[in-house]
């Protein structure tokens, strides 16, 4: 029996079983960040300091599960693209920052016990959510292209459309910068950096950069509409982490430049929320 417009259209479930558990681990692994910064040395899969560092990423790591549980949600493979993509980017360069910087996580003995059980735990996830996200986004490509009709969709503003272009340009080029040259974080991030916490952070910039800049090349309302949540989810946070920890901050150029980019992404996140999502009748 050939598939029906609504089997056409729908995510597969093995899809959405992995985004929601991808979710369930970016969730717990924010709530060891956010919430209790000062542990990291006992809880976390290696010693963040300062505190600032730990409650960004663990920011960053709440607003992803939004945008992986908005994915899972989707009616189809053009609103969980954005998704898939942005966390197969993350999930692939942290896997390689891991890897580079494996002498700084808890793995020996001196290590507290349930500190290196989280970084096996990290490990393992790291291997295997991006092999497994290449496999199930690749097939769910290509059913998309063989069975998805064309459907009008309805375009975004011109403004919000160059603002995430501009926003996902500006994300990935400086995640690149402190993914290759970690050392510039002292002149570039609002707050001290060592080598690993500036590639992870360079990591996360470029996965949000990539949803940024994806969500403004499909220029579909309904589409991004998951973008703005999640980067509603992050400045919200972020302004919850300043009220912590905003001592840690500079008070320097790269910290202007660290507020003016919430505020962007703010501007972007709540212009998407406004918008109508109602579908452009076909022609």
């Amino acid at each position: 029996m050939p598939p029906t417009t609504d089997d056409r259209l729908a995510v597969s479930p093995a899809l959405r079983r992995l985004l929601l558990v991808a979710a369930a681990l970016v969730f717990l692994a924010a709530l060891q960040l956010f919430v209790f910064p000062l542990r990291t040395a006992d809880w976390f899969a290696w010693t963040i300091a300062p505190p600032m560092t730990a409650v960004f990423l663990g920011a960053a790591y709440w607003s992803s599960a939004v945008l992986e549980i908005a994915g899972a949600r989707a009616a189809g493979w053009s609103e969980a693209r954005l998704a898939v993509g942005s966390v197969l980017v993350f999930t692939t360069l942290t896997l390689v920052v891991t890897l580079v910087h494996l002498d700084r996580f808890h793995l020996g003995a001196e290590h507290p016990g349930g500190a290196r059980a989280i970084t096996w735990g990290w490990l393992a996830i790291y291997t295997v959510v991006p092999v497994a996200l290449t496999a199930v986004g690749v097939r769910e490509l290509a059913r998309a292209r063989s069975w998805m009709d064309p459907v009008p969709v309805r375009e975004l503003p011109e403004g919000l459309r160059a603002l995430l272009i501009v926003l996902g340009v500006a994300l990935i080029g400086a995640g690149v910068t402190l993914l290759l040259v970690p050392g510039t974080a002292a002149t570039l991030w609002s707050w001290p950096l060592t080598p690993l916490t500036a590639r992870a952070v360079g990591a996360w910039l470029v996965g949000l950069g990539w949803a940024a800049g994806h969500a403004g090349l499909v220029d579909d309302v309904r589409a991004v509409r998951p973008v703005g949540w999640t980067g509603a989810t992050f400045v919200v946070l972020q302004g919850v982490a300043l009220a912590r920890h905003g001592g840690d901050l500079d008070g320097g150029a790269a910290t202007v430049g660290y507020v003016v980019g919430l505020l962007a992404v703010g501007v972007a996140a709540l212009w998407i929320l406004l918008l109508k999502t109602d579908r452009v009748p076909a022609a």
